[in-house]
């Protein structure tokens, strides 16, 4: 299935409810990595239900989009079947794991964000929409609570702690300024009352944001360029790595059942 290839009226609904399902798919796919892997018994179970939480979101976005796409296609063909340049998430959520830090910086900025998303989108006007985000709210409502309380925990901590979370905060900066990047597709659906202006999100995730660098004592870094792409399907070179092992089984043994 080549998805550029779904035709209007639905193409601008199909891809954006694409890129919500696409987003949460590949965090959680980031997340799950750390099950057995993380420093402590607690954060390792956090981390594993978060990224169920997200895995389940993203479900029913990709459900709904296989629905609009008319193509009898289902969700676990999307999640599996798609190639790199296919996929329409965030590039955010596609870096890798690195330290625990890294992880709880990107956990922290999208949490902060899809917050603020799903309130808005549980307005839509497309009734489907407005059911996922209603119930996706207090999921992620849960789990802003956990980063941003790690975020103070650890900003506020050691010299170390605070060093090591600033230098993630630094290098991931780059990424946040997509999140907030308005295309013709957005634009669109938004003045039907339908997506999220992404850009009305921003001052508001500003707040969060520089509310919990000052109760952890962490700096906001510089304005810089940032990268974007994603939600056009232009990906770093991360995403195609982890393709490769989260398709691994379908594309091996294609249409398997168990």
């Amino acid at each position: 299935m080549n998805i550029h290839n779904v035709s209007s009226p639905k193409h601008d609904l199909f891809h954006y409810v694409l890129r919500q399902g696409d987003t949460p798919l590949i965090l959680a796919q980031r997340l799950c990595e750390w099950c057995g892997h993380a420093p402590e018994l607690e954060i390792d179970l956090a981390l594993a239900n978060i990224g169920l939480d997200l895995l389940g979101q993203s479900r029913h976005f990709l459900s709904y989009a296989a629905t609009l796409s008319g193509t009898g296609l289902d969700e676990d063909h999307l999640a599996f079947g798609r190639d790199e340049r296919e996929f329409l998430n965030l590039l955010l959520v596609e870096q890798p794991n690195g330290g625990f830090n890294d992880t709880l910086v990107r956990q922290f900025f999208i949490d902060a964000y899809h917050v603020l998303l799903h309130q808005a989108l549980s307005q839509s006007r497309d009734p489907q929409l407005a059911a996922i985000s209603t119930k996706s709210l207090k999921e992620v409502d849960y789990h802003l609570r956990f980063s941003r309380g790690w975020m103070i925990r650890l900003g506020d901590g050691t010299e170390l702690s605070h060093g090591k979370i600033q230098q993630s905060i630094n290098q991931l900066w780059r990424f946040t300024g997509e999140l907030f990047h308005c295309d013709e597709i957005e634009q669109r659906l938004a003045e039907d009352g339908i997506a999220v202006d992404p850009r009305t999100l921003h001052e508001p995730w500003l707040q969060i944001v520089n509310e919990t660098f000052a109760e952890a004592t962490l700096d906001t870094p510089p304005e810089q360029p940032y990268r974007q792409g994603g939600k056009q399907g232009l990906h770093t070179e991360n995403l195609g790595y982890m393709l490769a092992e989260m398709q691994y089984l379908q594309r091996t043994y294609p249409n398997c059942i168990w």
